[in-house]
């Protein structure tokens, strides 16, 4: 494969096994350009003999023992270097198979340095407690501490809408703990899970201790039957989250899943600052981000000017051909997803809701859309709609306010925009969310900082130092004299 973006050809879908890729054993599949809808690459799924074999290298390697904590975190470090050396050819990868921009796809090669590095860091942090075992009665002469110990061989079962950051954080803390790693990318976007992985193997991790495994549901349910995985980290819809999380049983999973994301407008918000940036986390990456601004919520003294200021903002968004400067919002991850969308939209305008912008759906392209007079009964503010589209809500109070992003299953995270600190903790103390941003919207994240949701969102937490607690476990030592 040429190294020059502007040349390069992507290489055939093949399963990478402990470092080495070979053709698949399962059935063919192919990656399509989600807005042309032409194959951009074909290949074959992984085999049942060939996931037996990916389960035993890791296992293998990891009863053998990973490197220490020093060489983990320089593997880590020198796979950033050489992610930044080759920072356009790994965009053109992604840019390629999710039809993103080439803003969301530099963004995403920023990020992943940055959740290495991280990671790298963690890798020579790793450290246990003192336990003050001799304050206890009787225990003058006994010594006590903790080791932090990795679980084992953890699976990875990621998404499309993230297709290299959100691997990273699944791959990198993992790794950084002592783990193996078996990843499962989306099928929609294997090929920037494939680079990163040669990548990583480049960058010294050893043998066994990075599988890629192409498939569907039926082969991420034969790794998750095997009792070898002793860790599922997973990130996507709440519904395939349960069903895996009852599949796993006693083992531990982290789950990332599904949200209905809410950024609140008070009487005293800043417009100034809250409207481009709730326009951004809405309709970026075609909103298909589990924090993007599905819903606003304005106070009703200022649901004009939101409104009519929402209007001029969102008209003027570009739209279609990501390859194109100047757009921001491309297409969805398939024609049927966007179908979905459109299918939504159109429910809710039936029901009365008004369409303020927005109009006919293109291919797998849904124009940014932008909807008032909604209900709660509409799939467009129930579900979670993985779309471009944002809905206005007015609200009178701040407990009414709380009281509609609480009733929602869902507790992601939110964005509050305003000024009266009083306003500002008793929605941090109140909303049963992973995440309250002030003056900032639901889909503000800093890749350090813990992630993760309540409820049907899910439980546990990414961001390096979090996660490498979450896939190690506490052994406590004592000593007595």
């Amino acid at each position: 494969m040429s190294s020059d973006p502007d040349t390069m050809t992507l290489p055939d879908l093949m399963p990478m096994i402990a470092g080495q890729s070979e053709p698949g054993q399962g059935p063919a599949f192919e990656v399509l350009d989600k807005y042309h809808l032409t194959p951009v690459s074909t290949g074959q799924e992984a085999g049942p003999a060939q996931l037996e074999r990916m389960i035993d290298r890791a296992d293998a390697a990891f009863q053998a023992g990973a490197p220490g904590p020093h060489e983990r975190g320089e593997i880590l470090d020198r796979a950033a270097r050489l992610i930044a050396e080759r920072a356009a050819e790994v965009a053109h990868v992604i840019m390629a198979e999710s039809g993103f921009t080439a803003a969301d796809a530099r963004g995403e090669v920023n990020r992943c340095l940055q959740t290495l590095r991280l990671s790298a860091e963690e890798a020579r942090g790793l450290r246990g407690e003192i336990v003050p075992i001799s304050g206890a009665p009787g225990q003058s002469r006994r010594m006590a501490f903790t080791l932090r110990v990795p679980l084992g061989v953890v699976l990875a079962v990621t998404p499309f809408n993230s297709p290299l950051n959100t691997v990273t954080h699944k791959i990198a803390p993992a790794f950084a703990a002592g783990n193996a790693v078996i990843v499962k990318p989306a099928s929609a976007t294997p090929l920037t899970t494939l680079k990163l992985a040669e990548l990583l193997t480049e960058a010294g991790m050893p043998p066994g201790f990075l599988s890629v495994l192409l498939g569907g549901s039926a082969i991420t349910q034969a790794a998750i039957a095997d009792p070898r995985i002793r860790f599922i980290a997973f990130t996507g819809s709440t519904g395939v989250g349960r069903a895996i999380q009852s599949a796993a049983g006693l083992r531990r999973t982290q789950m990332e899943l599904g949200s209905i994301a809410f950024t609140v407008l008070c009487d005293d918000g800043d417009l100034d600052r809250a409207l481009p940036r709730i326009v951004g986390a809405s309709y970026r990456k075609a909103g298909q981000v589990c924090t993007s601004v599905q819903c606003a919520l304005v106070h009703r003294s200022r649901l004009a000017e939101t409104q009519a200021r929402l209007v001029k903002e969102v008209r003027a968004v570009r739209f279609g051909d990501p390859a194109q400067d100047g757009v921001l919002t491309g297409p969805l991850i398939s024609e049927e997803s966007a179908r979905r969308v459109e299918t939504w939209i159109d429910e809710a305008m039936d029901a009365g809701a008004t369409r303020l912008v927005g109009g006919a759906r293109n291919g797998a392209v849904v124009p940014p859309t932008l909807l008032s007079d909604v209900t709660p009964d509409m799939r467009v503010v129930r579900e979670e709609v993985f779309g471009p589209v944002l809905c206005l809500i007015p609200f009178d109070t701040i407990d009414e306010a709380i009281g509609m992003i609480n009733a929602t299953p869902y507790g992601l995270a939110t964005g509050v925009f305003t000024n009266r600190l009083d306003q500002a903790f008793d929605f941090a103390r109140r909303l049963d969310v992973g995440g309250v941003h002030i003056n900032e919207t639901s889909s503000s994240r800093v890749d350090l900082m813990p992630y993760g949701g309540t409820k049907d969102s899910g439980f546990g937490r990414e961001g390096p130092k979090y996660a490498v607690e979450e896939m190690t476990e506490q052994r406590i030592i004592t000593i007595t004299t």
